[in-house]
């Protein structure tokens, strides 16, 4: 299954399959018809404070991957993960929704390649979640 990442803005194509808005506000200019999602789910949205971190320098980009992660940990976050790998099991074609500038380099790009499985999912407790959030490193075997 192959999974697209769009601008929200940008027009719904057949080839679109279920199309998810991963945005915490729906995009201003847009008609609500117009998006034609089949879910939105504004708790995978990064939080407010990171987001505008990250856009003050697009060099921070290695780094906004971790910490974003480091909030997929949240319970909230953590059970609309879980329906979007439920929706992502089920359907043929995927498409991300974003308003980002870059949507290659947004929060979207982060949950593709986690459902993809080129990311691994962070960890809903324990070192691993304190090693994603950057707090500690984690231990290398001896």
């Amino acid at each position: 299954m192959a999974i697209l990442l769009k601008d929200a803005c940008e027009a719904a194509s057949p080839e679109d399959g279920a199309r998810v808005l991963v945005d915490r506000r729906r995009p201003r200019g847009v008609a609500r018809d117009a998006l034609t999602l089949r879910k939105w789910l504004p708790e995978l949205a990064p939080s407010q404070e990171l987001q505008h971190w990250f856009d003050e320098s697009r060099t921070r980009w290695p780094l906004f991957q971790r910490r974003y992660m480091a909030e997929l940990c949240g319970e909230k976050a953590v059970q609309a993960l879980n329906k979007l790998e439920a929706m992502a099991a089920h359907a043929k074609q995927m498409t991300l929704l974003t308003s980002a500038e870059d949507v290659e380099r947004s929060h979207a790009a982060v949950l593709r390649d986690l459902l993809e499985g080129v990311k691994k999912p962070p960890a809903t407790s324990g070192p691993a979640r304190a090693a994603a959030s950057g707090r500690i490193r984690a231990r290398r075997p001896r």
